[in-house]
């Protein structure tokens, strides 16, 4: 009877993994990273952030609504004033990524010094054999 737990499992996975794009295809973009940093100081409308990196309005509201996508930034309209703030997300599922591949690859690291080291003897006490 795995069918119900296998589906729920697959589809976690896949709204994890789509989590993950969204988030790491918000933060690709330096402009979007400089949006979250702005908006780390206050709340700002998307006016004021258009003016601040010097975009239209139309080009900044497109990359607001890929932070929103992701749930980086919140907007709230106010008359014709549309508003903008860091979104409830704390990104512990990226850092939890990023941190399994920094582990990983430092295993892989120190893995490759270990065999570096290694050879590096075996010359060492090659070179010493000829000698004799």
């Amino acid at each position: 009877m795995q069918s119900a737990d296998a589906g729920n499992t697959v589809n976690q996975m896949v709204h994890y993994q789509a989590s993950l794009d969204a988030t790491f295809a918000a933060l690709s973009d330096v402009t979007r990273r400089g949006v979250l940093e702005r908006l780390g100081e206050s709340e700002a409308s998307v006016s004021d952030l258009a003016q601040r990196f010097r975009m239209t309005l139309t080009g900044m509201k497109k990359h607001i609504g890929v932070l929103e996508q992701a749930g980086l930034v919140t907007t709230e309209k106010v008359g014709r004033v549309r508003t903008c703030k860091l979104g409830l997300r704390r990104l512990e599922d990226e850092a939890a990524w990023i941190e399994r591949q920094r582990q990983l690859w430092s295993a892989r690291f120190d893995a490759l010094d270990e065999i570096v080291e290694h050879l590096k003897r075996k010359e060492k006490t090659d070179a010493q054999r000829k000698r004799r």
